[in-house]
């Protein structure tokens, strides 16, 4: 039994009778006096059960308040893999997330886990030494916007945007109902519907130059229409009618590759050649093209036709610029 089951059925057994002497402990647990005694003092000392020993009755009981029939432990009750990964996560998402928002937040929930890790041989030092959060391509958002953005998107307000567009390097400003903030690639963005464009848009969240909220109702999005819209087709420039590209990856990348998610909906198949056949649909091809360009002579673009051309012409652009 492990100990976190112990935790479980010493609580169990302190709420299902009035005292519980020490042998019937030490018969259900299976453990010595010695391993029982660590146990308790954890349930008291870190989880706050108000255990106590109770000499008239010969065992041990919990101390109830008058307007309690039971104790519940309070605590996260997972196996010690499972609090790991999540303080490993919260540790991860304190890397990735603006600081003075999240900070704030996080801070008791990683004091908790961190008090129920004890319960294994693992730290919040071990953590912190042996697991590495490397950003790759991050890009630097404002806190302040990002709280405002966050806190109006929860509170289905509107927000007032002055965006930088980095296409045609305009600013633009606009009214938007949020519909949700989506973390992409080591960066955040914002999917709205834009009152300017009637409808949905969009925003890289540090390409947001002012954000600031109005006060009026947002208009609600239906989940699938956003889904239609914006998860349908490849990375962020996603939306409108998509098309498939069929990528072809050389034996020697078909190992890694077949393993990659690049799109929910795509499709893969190892060839008898040991290259491997990818399809991803996709929409707007300028994130798409980046990624294959990454791959360089290992992949061979089969179709569609206009992608090939358009995979031509920046590599085009690019030996013209080595010249």
């Amino acid at each position: 039994m492990g100990r976190t089951e112990r935790l479980y059925t010493i609580q169990r057994l302190l709420n299902s009778q009035q005292a519980v002497p020490l042998s019937r402990f030490l018969e259900i647990l299976e453990v010595s006096k010695a391993t029982f005694k660590r146990d308790l003092e954890y349930l008291r000392d870190r989880l706050g059960a108000p255990i106590v020993w109770d000499a008239e009755l010969n065992g041990y009981r919990l101390e109830i308040k008058a307007d309690q029939q039971a104790h519940p432990l309070p605590g996260l009750w997972l196996n010690e893999a499972e609090v790991f990964a999540l303080l490993t996560g919260i540790e991860l998402l304190g890397a990735i997330e603006p600081a003075p928002l999240i900070g704030k937040q996080v801070k008791p929930i990683r004091e908790r886990l961190e008090q129920i890790l004890e319960l294994g041989q693992f730290s919040k030092e071990d953590i912190r030494r042996h697991i590495r959060l490397i950003p790759m391509g991050a890009r630097q958002s404002s806190s302040e916007h990002f709280q405002a953005i966050a806190h109006t998107l929860l509170a289905k307000k509107r927000l007032k945007l002055r965006h930088f567009g980095r296409l045609d390097a305009s600013i633009t400003e606009r009214e938007v109902s949020p519909q949700r903030l989506v973390y992409y690639r080591d960066n955040w963005y914002l999917d709205a519907f834009c009152h300017l464009r009637d409808d949905i848009r969009s925003f890289s969240v540090d390409a947001i130059e002012e954000a600031n909220p109005v006060d009026k109702n947002s208009v609600s999005v239906d989940a699938a229409i956003l889904q239609a819209e914006l998860d349908a087709g490849y990375g962020i420039f996603s939306g409108g009618q998509t098309k498939i590209a069929r990528l072809k990856f050389s034996p020697f990348k078909a190992r890694w590759v077949a393993r990659e998610t690049w799109h929910k909906d795509q499709k893969g198949e190892m060839l008898d050649d040991g290259s491997y056949l990818l399809e991803v649909p996709y929409f707007d091809d300028r994130e798409l093209i980046n990624d294959i360009l990454r791959h360089g002579s290992q992949v061979e673009v089969l179709a569609p036709d206009e992608l090939k051309i358009r995979l031509k012409q920046e590599v085009n652009l690019i030996l013209a610029k080595l010249d």
